[in-house]
C-alpha cells in the first residue's frame, strides 16, 4: 500500500495513494458505507499500530463522481470515519502537489459530506473552503462526573462539536493529561444524557477555547477527537464550528480574520462568508488557512502470517 505522510500544523495525515480496497463507483457517502461495512480491515491496517498511531488521520484517495473535482477522499482515524477533515484536506493538497497532480490555484475536493474547495497557495500552504457550518444549540447544560455542571454550544463544522469557552483547566501542554481526561468524561456524559447533534447524530468532538497570550492570536484551543487522541493542530472542522458560534453571537464580522492556535502552538487563519440558513439557524462558509509538510513517502507491507496485520496492539479499535 503506497502512502504519503504529512503533518498540518503538527497534526499527522496519511493519504493512501494506491492499493486501497475497490469500493466501486457512486457517491462517496455510499462508498464510505461499503468501506465501513465490507473493508474496515483496510482502515485498521493503514492507521493503527504497528504501522500507525492514535493521532494520525488517514485519507483514501478516490475517483470523484464530479469530474470537476481534482480528487475524492474518505477520511478515517483509529476508531472510524470522518465526514470531513480540515487539516487533512490541507495535507491532501500538499500531498497532491508532491505527487505532481495539482499546481498552485483553487481545486475542488469531493468528500462524503460534500464538495470542498482548497486553494494551494504554495508547496506548503493551502486554504480550505469548508462545508456550511452552523451552531445547532447554545448554552446546553451538562452534568459531568468529576467536573460538575458545565454548559457549551453544539455546532457543526463538518463534524459535530461540543464547545466550551474558558474551561477551568488552562490550555497548556503541561495539562494535556487533565484536558484529555476531562474531554473524555464530557463525551461520555453527552452520550449517557442523550445530547446529540441534528437528527440524533453523535457528538464525537469536544473543543475547549481560551484566551491567547500572544497578541496576534485570538484564541487557543484543545480539541479531543473520537478515538482518544487530541488534535495537534487547531482543528479545521473545530475552527469552523468555533467561527459558526462567534458569527451567531455577533462576535466576528464576515470576512474578518480569526487566528486560532492549538495547544501545541500551530495556528490557522480563519474567516467566513455568510451562507443560507441551516434548520433556521444562521450558517457560514468558513475558510481555513494552514501549513503542511511532507514527512514520508512509503510502502506499508502486510506479510502472510503476521498476527497483527489487521489488529491493534494498543490504543483504540
Amino acid at each position: 500500500m503506497h502512502v504519503i505522510d504529512s503533518h498540518t500544523e503538527g497534526e499527522p495525515t496519511r493519504i493512501v495513494v494506491s492499493r486501497g480496497p475497490d469500493l466501486g463507483s457512486g457517491p462517496l457517502n455510499e462508498r464510505l458505507t461499503r468501506l465501513r461495512e465490507q473493508a474496515d480491515h483496510f482502515r485498521r491496517f493503514a492507521i493503527n499500530e504497528p504501522r500507525g498511531w492514535d493521532a494520525v488521520v488517514g485519507g483514501l484517495l478516490c475517483e470523484p463522481t464530479d469530474e470537476s473535482c481534482a480528487a475524492g477522499v474518505i477520511f478515517f482515524n483509529n476508531t472510524g470515519y470522518l465526514g470531513m477533515c480540515g487539516h487533512g484536506t490541507i495535507g491532501l493538497a500538499v500531498t497532491l502537489h508532491h505527487l505532481g497532480r495539482i499546481g498552485p490555484g483553487t481545486h475542488k475536493i469531493e468528500t462524503p459530506v460534500g464538495i470542498v474547495r482548497v486553494k494551494l497557495i504554495d508547496a506548503h500552504t493551502a486554504s480550505v473552503d469548508n462545508v456550511p457550518s452552523y451552531r445547532f444549540r447554545k448554552d446546553v447544560s451538562l452534568h459531568v462526573d468529576g467536573l460538575g455542571d458545565l454548559s457549551g454550544d453544539i455546532a457543526w463544522g463538518g463534524n459535530w462539536f461540543f464547545l466550551i469557552d474558558d474551561f477551568c483547566v488552562p490550555l497548556e501542554r503541561k495539562n494535556l493529561s487533565q484536558l484529555t481526561d476531562a474531554s473524555q468524561r464530557i463525551m461520555a456524559a453527552l452520550k449517557s444524557q442523550s445530547i446529540t447533534g441534528k437528527d440524533g447524530a453523535e457528538i464525537d468532538h469536544v473543543e475547549f477555547s481560551g484566551q491567547a497570550e500572544q497578541r496576534d492570536v485570538d484564541s487557543v484551543n484543545f480539541v479531543m477527537c473520537p478515538g482518544g487522541a487530541y488534535d495537534r493542530s487547531p482543528c479545521g472542522t473545530g475552527t469552523s464550528a468555533k467561527l459558526a458560534c462567534l458569527a451567531a453571537d455577533g462576535k466576528l464580522a464576515e470576512n474578518a480574520t480569526w487566528v486560532q492556535q492549538s495547544v501545541c502552538g500551530g495556528t490557522f487563519r480563519a474567516s467566513y462568508r455568510s451562507a443560507p440558513p441551516v434548520d433556521s439557524e444562521p450558517a457560514i462558509l468558513p475558510t481555513i488557512v494552514g501549513g503542511a509538510f511532507i514527512c514520508s513517502d512509503a510502502t506499508l507491507v502486510g506479510q502472510p502470517g503476521d498476527p497483527f496485520c489487521h489488529s491493534v496492539i494498543c490504543g483504540a479499535r
